[in-house]
């Protein structure tokens, strides 16, 4: 098993446990490197490796990538944050001999909780696609809305999980424990909805959700169809100050190395793929995107700057 999560992180330790568990030699790295788990995975005929959607998207762009032997690999598995569509089908066709397995979890939960299995995998244009699977044994899902009333297939709402697996409390935190936890069920803090099958589709975290002229826009769903771009090696959306829409859309991009800043290219792209209201108001260029070390866009930071000055990060 190949082990490049942060062992502080559910992900990191998570994983290390079962791989020990299970008999496994497990090759640690300090730090992630594209070109370093490339090596370790021809070098050491990895089986097993855990990678989140951040480190796929710099392996999947490593220049050494059609050079290294990686058919020893058996499984990836994949979660922690939401991955582009497109991000997903450059991985398959990298990895061609291996299954990949998408899973959704948090801290909270003691991770994993559901799972999208290979054979899941194999349609790239089918909509399970872009879900993260079905509850493993043991877990129950719902999907509630505002009210605390349970969501019909389809509709969107907060996700609760119900499992022997999710923690007792916030150490010393009773409030925030009493806010997540009712009844053996633990609010998510994320948005999505499951459908007749019982699959579990996430639009993105509910602080993260923008609220522009009344509708509801999941920048998670921005980003997927923003990354598809030939000229985008990477994306954050995030809502930021309106007078007229309360908050606008904004895509932060970082461009392949070599690529105009054609804001206005991307944008017509955009608007083939998206509704009108969620597309971005405005785009901006940047040279990379922060990321906490588990690989999620830190979204506070980039919102700072254009929120300094008020009073709380809605409008």
């Amino acid at each position: 098993m190949l082990l490049v999560m942060p062992l502080f992180h559910i992900a990191g330790c998570g994983t290390g446990i079962f791989g020990l568990y299970s008999g496994q030699k497990i090759i640690i790295q300090r730090e992630f490197n594209p070109s370093e788990v490339l090596q370790a995975i021809e070098r050491y005929q990895v089986t097993n490796a855990f990678l989140v959607p951040a480190m796929l998207l710099a392996v999947v762009a490593e220049k050494r990538r059609e050079t290294v032997d990686l058919s020893s690999l058996r499984q990836i598995i994949y979660g922690a944050s939401p991955i582009p569509a497109e991000l997903l089908r450059r991985s398959l066709q990298l990895f061609r001999q291996t299954n990949f397995f998408q899973v959704y979890g948090l801290t909270e939960t003691t991770g994993v909780i559901t799972v999208l299995e290979p054979e899941d995998h194999r349609e790239l244009g089918h909509s399970r696609m872009k879900s993260c699977g079905r509850a493993v044994d043991g877990v129950e899902l719902r999907v509630v809305g505002g009210n605390g009333q349970i969501m019909p297939a389809g509709k969107v709402g907060e996700i609760l999980c119900r499992t022997v697996q999710n923690m007792q409390g916030y150490w010393k935190r009773a409030e925030d424990s009493a806010r997540t936890l009712e009844d053996g069920w633990l609010r998510t803090g994320d948005a999505g909805y499951l459908d007749q099958d019982g699959y579990l589709f996430i639009h993105d975290r509910i602080k993260d959700m923008i609220v522009s002229g009344g509708e509801n826009v999941y920048p998670a769903e921005v980003e997927s169809a923003l990354y598809g771009h030939s000229d985008v090696a990477d994306v954050a959306v995030i809502g930021v100050p309106d007078e007229r829409w309360g908050e606008a859309v904004k895509a932060l991009v970082v461009l392949k190395q070599g690529r105009p800043a054609d804001a206005r290219g991307i944008m017509e792209y955009a608007r083939g793929r998206l509704a009108g209201y969620k597309l971005p108001k405005s785009i901006d260029f940047v040279d990379e995107l922060p990321r906490n070390p588990s690989g999620k866009i830190l979204k506070r930071a980039l919102r700072e700057r254009f929120w300094k000055g008020y009073e709380r990060q809605i409008n």
